[in-house]
């Protein structure tokens, strides 16, 4: 740490930065650490006249760096790649300075980065493509020196950003609506709809129309043998159909197997009930929907794979299918619904459309008299319920994480009930092993509307409307307090909710937090405001909080906890 920029540390009177001191606690200039004084979380070294050339290197050495900020200082030199080991890092701030050179793409491997501020510099070459971080909010790389194209990004999520005043070229991306020409103009070559230069119009010669034609004719041509080919494997197909029902119907009634969970090399061919097996065929009950991941999937796929059993429920199961293409896929079977394959294709075509970035989409179904097959992208980092109470493997679920996948699954719960309001449509069966963990770490809500609703919780329902939304309510804030407590639902007696209510009401609350959250330093007073939203969503003698309102609250709170970790203030 004492090496962050070389040779400026005598520019500040007092410094306090050397190898014989303690940074937390000899209070270094510009450091600022947890409660306990263990660990450096911010390092904030405004307007200090520093010069010479940030070592990136030792910085990253510091764990837990969340905020790093050297904003308009004189240092000059690389973004050097080491960036990339700052893996906790929130906060980026070098504006101001005289950073040259091309930004490092190892600058994208920053998995919990939400602000890049970088202008004002003179870095040079193509920005790199900062599409796969998704927990980016903020990107301003404006006057610069940037060259080539306008870069990925998931512009819809971006709250701002600028690269205005580079010489970038080229069209800038189509669905970068969101933010008008002041984040762009200063760049010549560029053109699109939110500029005054328009993009031209690429008209096509001779030579690459004649091509285009004999590559279309290519594709009737293949498309004529691919038609032949379908026609001869279905009636080859057809035949093997026939003697695969005799097989499965030959299976013994009363098994509750589902899928087999044979390993993946035994050959093992895996088997639904044969109740799956009704008249009419199979393949063409198989509804896929559009997805590449499932392109071609049908029903017989997920017999013939190996399957993992996943967990078992009152309702039905789910399991860990790998067809033949190699791609895993999670498959929830439900049993005993009573509702119609019309009503059912109805409620899926409803929810399908309702897309939100926090919600697992099903990606195909299937639906007999007697059950239903869901598939879902299988999630390799688990859920909720394993990061709170199983191997981390490392990974560090502090505070603010905990209150950013509240905060993403409230505002995902809130949509979806707006958005399915008039068709009664709640999730249904909230917990924390329907919260999954995406690879980006983002929170996503699986099996919405897929439970049956002819089994809801007592006490809950009331004679409104709204009743079944307000089960969902209650299952959130149940979540809310697993977050708080670090306890699993079923840990504490009669319950955690009873637990933690008659922990709070005679006044021994402190007791109810997680002592993990307690020894990371987590703000008190935010928690306690968490807690009282969870109550309220518990509460079943009371109106609960819509989700709309819960997730308001839950929004102001992880802004509130971003602003206190950005703050140069201890």
């Amino acid at each position: 740490m004492d090496k962050l920029v070389s040779g400026s540390m005598q520019t500040v009177p007092d410094w306090g930065w050397n190898t014989t001191s303690d940074p937390c606690k000899s209070k270094w200039v510009g450091i600022t650490c947890d409660k306990d004084n263990k660990s450096v979380k911010k390092v904030v070294l405004e307007k200090l006249n520093l010069s010479g050339i940030l070592d990136l290197e030792s910085v990253c050495k510091v764990n837990n760096l969340l905020v790093l900020s050297v904003s308009f200082n004189k240092i000059t030199g690389n973004v050097q790649p080491q960036v990339s080991n700052c893996k906790r890092l929130t906060h980026l701030y070098l504006t101001g300075n005289r950073f040259s050179g091309a930004l490092p793409d190892s600058i994208t491997d920053l998995p919990n980065v939400k602000r890049i501020f970088i202008s004002n510099n003179e870095l040079t070459g193509s920005l790199p493509d900062f599409s796969r971080l998704t927990s980016l909010l903020t990107f301003f790389a404006q006057n610069n020196r940037f060259t080539g194209l306008v870069p990925g990004f998931n512009y819809r999520q971006l709250e701002g950003f600028s690269v205005a005043n580079n010489d970038l070229s080229g069209p800038i991306p189509d669905d970068t609506g969101r933010f008008d020409a002041s984040s762009f103009v200063g760049n010549p070559q560029l053109c699109g709809k939110e500029l005054t230069v328009q993009c031209p119009v690429q008209k096509k010669d001779k030579k690459s129309k004649f091509r285009d034609i004999l590559i279309y004719l290519g594709y009737v041509v293949l498309g004529g043998v691919v038609l032949v080919l379908v026609a001869i494997l279905a009636c080859k197909k057809s035949k093997k159909q026939h003697k695969d029902v005799k097989t499965r119907s030959s299976v013994k009634n009363g098994s509750d197997c589902g899928l087999s969970s044979g390993s993946k090399n035994s050959g093992a061919r895996s088997e639904f009930s044969t109740t799956s097996v009704e008249s009419g065929g199979v393949s063409s009950s198989m509804v896929v929907i559009s997805s590449p991941l499932v392109n071609g999937l049908k029903f017989e796929d997920l017999l013939r794979a190996p399957a993992e059993l996943i967990s078992r429920g009152k309702h039905g199961s789910l399991y860990k299918v790998k067809p033949d293409n190699g791609i895993a896929v999670a498959v929830k079977r439900i049993k005993d619904w009573k509702i119609s394959r019309d009503e059912f294709k109805k409620r899926l075509q409803k929810i399908v459309e309702i897309k939100h970035p926090n919600v697992l989409p099903v990606i195909a179904y299937y639906s007999s008299k007697q059950e239903k097959l869901l598939v879902y992208e299988f999630q390799q980092n688990g859920s909720l319920f394993k990061l709170l109470y199983g191997s981390q493997n490392g990974q560090i679920f502090g505070w603010g994480s905990r209150l950013s996948l509240a905060s993403s699954i409230a505002g995902a719960l809130a949509f979806m009930h707006r958005e399915l309001q008039a068709d009664l449509i709640p999730h249904g069966n909230i917990k924390s092993s329907n919260i999954l963990i995406k690879e980006n770490m983002e929170a996503c809500l699986s099996e919405y509307g897929l439970m049956p609703q002819d089994h809801p919780k007592p006490n809950i329902i009331n004679e409104r409307n709204t009743s079944t939304f307000e089960t969902d309510v209650h299952a959130f804030g149940v979540v809310l307090l697993e977050l708080l407590t670090g306890k699993p639902v079923q840990d504490c007696g009669s319950g955690l909710a009873t637990w933690v209510s008659s922990v709070v009401k005679e006044e021994w609350t402190i007791e109810v937090f997680d002592k993990a959250l307690i020894v990371e330093g987590a703000s008190e007073e935010r928690m306690m405001v968490l807690l009282q939203v969870a109550l309220k969503c518990i509460n079943v003698t009371a109106t609960p909080p819509t989700m709309a309102e819960v997730a308001t609250i839950l929004s102001s709170l992880k802004e509130e906890e971003e602003r206190s970790t950005t703050s140069s203030e201890p």
